[in-house]
């Protein structure tokens, strides 16, 4: 039977703090500017950079001052080194950056409030000082108001969607917004944002796209006959100068046919290189790229002169409104492909960045998720990710619920009151530590082969060759039918590798396997070993030996019996040397996560439940091969950061080996320190 135990956050502190495992990096921008190199991000003196963070959404980009110290303090020591500024224009946002409080009547978003400025300028600062970069958005959601001089403002969705692609008028504005931004002077770090190495990606455009975007359709008030006339009209001319017969005026404007696909690639395209050009005439240095999800493959190719590209990914498949409220109950270990469209994003010479995943609350299973992505992206040598989102608000000390971070739902999406918040949810940001050093420390090693898969279907975006290789060996995206130079292999999208054993994925350099028979996943690395999913049915159902140890789940130097039936345990050497021979080394054993009271009927939710948070105790017996002896000692970390217990060890032909999760010691993280 499952055992659950209180496990409250703090905004000010994480239960341990893994900063120093990364080496000095404070404050961040001492390596430079970041630049692409190839398919990588490397900084000015050469650093290869890799990233693992969070969004900030909407009003958490604006805290006040004490908050922004302690949430800057506390990112870092979950080893996170980026955040992602998000939102910072959606007007349901308080603040926003047009509007500090809510009140006075907004007539324009030429502005930027002095008030919302100050307070994201010394979150900056805070930022920078924990060596903590910055992703700045562009445009994410800005609704146009009656001063800003755009026709049919009442009429367009959020950012003018999708017309801001191809109205002069937006384009002007987003243009002048940029302006605004990046020569803006910030008098904390005492530079221009434009000059501040601190900032190191930034998009043109967030989730925006001419191609499938058919919110124009949804209602009579969202319709814009003017930008639907525009589009025509250019349309037309495109046409003419291209000699091709095809009815501009009665097709259907997102329809896949071919002269559609080719000048919405070329009116992106030209979008692209306006504000590029642009941001690049201000003297920003840092990567750009143009928008960020994956919708198909022509938005993909459209990006090919971006400096990088990026992608979002969710893991859900949820039902949540303001009656009925149901998450997907299942685990990464049970499907057997999780993300082959965010592969698609991921292109033949550029670093790949995710800007925005998540597994959310309430699934159960939800703790494989930040093991899964960091793992997958280290593999596939991605650059980097964060998620969606750390929080909406900065009223967290009010935040004593899971799923519940805001008092109702924003902007009518219900959602946005705090589902996808993770700050306070032990089963991921819990687990942030190991996903952190899987990806900015390299403990998961980038995959030997590597294939590209060559794109020819341009309206589609199903690719059969990703979801063959994705956990397996490197596989990027090419527009080209030839080999590039690097590459080992050239794959149609069609095509498809069959694993060697069915049901059993195994990456090409080892280090990384899902069995999707016993829904157990496995990451053996020198400095990080990871078991996750579901260890009921794997108990002593084979009898494995690996240096001495005979365990149900048994890694490289490493054994796991675990009567809890789900969960991840992972351990990850806090010093450069591999667990073999580590002096400080963290063991983290996560598994449900759920608020006091919360209750279910299968995955749809009754009762979202109330304080405190409760954790499930992993109940399971460990070993170790080490070299280092009786001198380790193992202590278990309450949610403080107390040692609550010293478990008894014993230590034979140098194995050690341990229970945690019992009755005297359930605590969730444990410290295996040298005396």
């Amino acid at each position: 039977m499952s055992r659950y135990i209180p496990f409250p956050a703090y905004v000010d502190r994480m239960p341990i703090d893994i900063s120093s495992a990364f080496g000095d990096e404070k404050p961040a921008g001492k390596h430079g500017f970041l630049k692409a190199d190839g398919e990588n991000f490397r900084f000015e003196d050469g650093t290869l950079a890799r990233f693992w963070g969070v969004n900030f959404n909407g009003g958490a980009c604006f805290p006040d001052r004490d908050y922004a110290k302690k949430v800057a303090r506390r990112l870092s020591q979950a080893g996170c080194n980026v955040v992602r500024f998000h939102q910072l224009d959606a007007q349901w946002d308080t603040p926003n950056i047009f509007q500090y409080a809510k009140g006075k009547r907004l007539t324009s978003t030429r502005s930027l409030d002095k008030d919302s400025m100050d307070a994201l300028d010394y979150l900056v600062y805070c930022l920078k000082n924990e060596g903590i970069y910055c992703y700045l958005d562009m445009m994410t959601y800005r609704h146009f108001k009656e001063e800003d001089g755009v026709e049919n403002y009442h009429l367009l969705q959020d950012k003018g969607r999708p017309w801001c692609i191809i109205d002069p008028r937006m384009i002007e504005l987003q243009k002048e917004y940029c302006t605004q931004l990046w020569e803006h002077y910030n008098p904390y770090t005492e530079l221009c944002y434009k000059d501040d190495p601190v900032f190191i990606m930034t998009e043109i455009v967030n989730e925006e796209d001419l191609f499938v975007n058919s919110g124009i359709k949804k209602s009579d008030y969202n319709r814009s006959e003017y930008h639907e006339n525009m589009f025509r009209s250019l349309f037309r001319a495109w046409l003419s100068e291209k000699g091709i017969e095809y009815d501009a005026e009665g097709c259907d404007l997102y329809a896949k046919d071919e002269p559609l696909i080719r000048f919405k690639i070329e009116a992106t395209e030209n979008y692209y290189d306006d504000l590029y050009a642009h941001i690049r005439s201000l003297g920003v240095k840092i990567p750009i790229t143009g928008t960020n999800w994956t919708k198909t493959a022509a938005l993909t190719k459209a990006e090919e002169k971006m400096d990088f590209t990026d992608g979002h990914h969710y893991y859900y498949d949820w039902k949540w409104g303001n009656r009925e409220r149901s998450c997907m109950n299942r685990s990464c270990t049970q499907a057997p492909y999780i993300f082959p469209n965010l592969g698609k994003r991921a292109v033949v010479g550029k670093p790949f960045f995710v800007s925005e995943w998540d597994m959310p609350w309430p699934n159960a299973y939800r703790a494989e998720g930040p093991i899964y992505y960091a793992a997958v992206g280290a593999l596939q040598n991605w650059s980097g990710y964060t998620i969606h989102t750390y929080s909406y608000s900065c009223l967290l000390d009010q935040m004593k619920v899971l799923g519940r971070e805001l008092s109702s739902p924003v902007a009518g999406v219900p959602y946005r009151e705090g589902i996808f918040s993770v700050w306070n949810d032990p089963a991921k940001f819990g687990l942030f530590y190991h996903a952190a050093l899987i990806c900015r420390r390299g403990d998961v090693s980038p995959a030997e082969k590597k294939y590209a898969s060559f794109c020819s279907r341009l309206a589609d975006n199903r690719v059969e060759s990703l979801q063959s290789l994705l956990e397996r060996s490197q596989i990027r995206n090419t527009f080209e039918n030839t080999l590039p130079e690097g590459y080992d292999e050239l794959i149609d999208e069609t095509g498809s590798v069959p694993l060697e054993e069915p049901g059993i994925i195994v990456s090409d350099n080892g280090q990384w396997k899902r069995d999707l028979k016993k829904e157990i996943g496995m990451i053996d690395t020198p400095r990080t070993k990871v078991v996750y999913g579901f260890f009921s049915k794997n108990r002593r159902a084979a009898s494995n030996f690996r240096d001495g140890i005979d365990y149900s789940l048994t890694l490289n130097g490493f054994g796991v019996d675990c009567k809890t039936d789900f969960g991840v345990i992972a351990m990850s050497s806090l010093t450069e040397e591999p667990l073999e021979h580590s002096r400080s080394i963290l063991l983290s054993t996560i598994g449900r996560a759920r608020n006091s009271g919360a209750q279910f009927d299968g995955d749809k939710m009754l009762e979202l439940g109330h304080a405190p948070i409760m954790a499930e105790v992993i109940d399971a017996e460990i070993a170790l091969k080490t070299s280092r002896g009786e001198k380790l000692k193992v202590w278990g970390v309450n949610a403080e950061g107390f040692y609550a217990c010293q478990l008894a060890t014993h230590y034979e032909n140098g194995i050690l080996t341990f229970r945690v999760g019992d009755e005297d010691n359930p605590a969730p993280y444990y410290l295996i320190v040298e005396d």
